[in-house]
């Protein structure tokens, strides 16, 4: 059992468990009731995304140094004692269950869920290793009011 890191809207794989959305967002177009049937997610952990300021910072991060310095704010914010729990809780369940936590960015690398990641690791969490097909494009359009982080990033209509 451990945590795998996925886009959200990418079809699901065994043993993935129950899918965590960290996003400040539901998605757009996609009624509540299909959030988990189309892939979005089983329960949505708002606590756990960056916060709307955070967010417009993420977005406009031009370079390395100002996404580390968006790393840097964002790990501050789970810091927090709401979002230290739930961070807490999810390291002690990967222990014995199978779970997913995920975002809509199309790049991990340059999502905050690379950063839960380390967060979760450094909890003691199992997390599954990177290299599972888990960023293959979302079958249904992607993107809360945030849109992800990648403003390149392609939408369907």
């Amino acid at each position: 059992m451990a945590i795998r890191i996925v886009r959200l809207g990418t079809p699901r794989t065994p043993g993935e468990g129950l899918r965590l959305g960290t996003v400040r967002r539901p998605p757009r177009g996609v009624p509540r009731t299909e959030y988990a049937s189309r892939d979005f997610y089983d329960v949505w952990l708002p606590e756990l995304a960056p916060s709307e300021d955070l967010l417009k910072a993420a977005l406009g991060a031009r370079d390395e140094r100002e996404w580390r310095r968006f790393a840097q704010r964002y790990a501050a914010e789970m810091k927090r004692p709401p979002a230290a729990h739930l961070l807490d809780l999810l390291a002690a369940v990967s222990q014995h269950s199978a779970i997913s936590v995920g975002c809509y960015c199309a790049e991990e690398t340059r999502c905050h869920r690379s950063i839960l990641r380390t967060l979760l690791e450094d909890r003691g969490a199992r997390i599954e290793q990177r290299g599972a097909p888990v960023d293959s494009p979302p079958k249904t359009p992607c993107g809360g009011a945030d849109g992800g982080y990648n403003s390149g990033e392609r939408r369907n209509p």
